[in-house]
């Protein structure tokens, strides 16, 4: 009888609801924003202090930006939609440099966008064909277990603290624990701006390519088409973890015909992988009928 309930609280313990994701963790939530991250000052420009979520000015040599129809109310709303999920919204027009967000600069754990940040770095290195493999299954198929190999084959605690410093990520730091991947910390501002960063530097085609070719269900069986990902014109990373005892973690960032970097983050309480989904799908339908676009 003693062994049958150990047996029963082994398994309780270890249950994840509906999906076996990347990640799944069971401590207790800590304080992700330590350390010089800059938290949410409720203002949406690209640099820290700079004027607020209201600056739409347009550029004087491209057309018109659409973040000129998003207002501070917008974005909020936009956010709203995600119900229970609590969620960091930013759009970057990469030609104005102009941006709005809604806890832009709150932090949460990564999951699996931080292959992204660690592949910026690695791909600034002398590469063999194995690494290169590596790096597109991590970040078309969201392969962990190529990204576990790249983390310790290129030094992914402090490649992270390279690309922060590199890209100006003020509130993306390393995890505590050097083998949880899944915990770097990022916010939705520094995701827009790394998209930024990497669109001007020489990575950006292999970033690009691997990007373009994810497919809609990733190497470890999650469906990874929420979000951003299979909308016409968007190539995205995608993240999901599932964090004991019931937090659903769903992000997708990327880039708009070229033209904008799109971050949106969740977190949802529900430990409803169905819930979590419905809850970004809308924010993110949200988000990019403002840019006009039907997704």
């Amino acid at each position: 009888m003693r062994w049958a309930l150990i047996v029963f609280l082994v398994a309780a313990v270890f249950v994840v609801p509906e999906a076996s994701p990347c990640q799944a963790h069971g401590k207790p939530s800590a304080d992700i924003s330590r350390g010089p991250d800059v938290l949410d000052t409720g203002e949406g420009s690209l640099d820290p202090g700079d004027a607020d979520i209201s600056d739409t000015g347009t550029s004087d040599t491209g057309p018109s930006s659409a973040i000129s129809d998003i207002s501070a109310a917008d974005i909020s709303d936009m956010a709203a939609a995600g119900g229970a999920s609590d969620v960091g919204i930013a759009v970057l027009d990469l030609q104005t440099d102009q941006v709005v967000s809604e806890q832009g600069d709150k932090p949460f754990y990564s999951a699996s966008l931080s292959k992204l940040i660690l592949a910026t770095d690695a791909l600034q290195q002398q590469l063999s064909a194995d690494d290169q493999d590596l790096i597109h299954r991590a970040l078309s198929a969201s392969d962990d277990n190529a990204m576990d190999v790249l983390w310790t084959r290129f030094d992914g605690m402090d490649a992270i603290g390279r690309v922060a410093a590199a890209a100006g990520l003020t509130g993306t730091h390393a995890p505590d624990d050097p083998s949880q991947w899944g915990e770097v910390v990022i916010t939705a501002n520094d995701m827009v701006r790394l998209y930024h960063y990497i669109l001007g530097s020489p990575v950006r085609d292999a970033v690009v390519a691997a990007l373009s070719s994810a497919p809609a269900t990733a190497a470890d069986g999650f469906d990874q088409a929420f979000g951003l990902l299979g909308v016409t014109g968007v190539y995205a990373k995608q993240g999901w973890m599932y964090y004991l005892p019931s937090d659903v973690y769903l992000h997708s960032a990327g880039v708009l015909d070229n033209r904008y970097a799109v971050a949106v983050l969740s977190t949802s309480p529900t430990g409803s992988w169905t819930t979590a989904r419905q809850s970004i799908n809308a924010v993110a339908a949200a988000v990019l009928a403002k840019l006009g676009v039907k997704g």
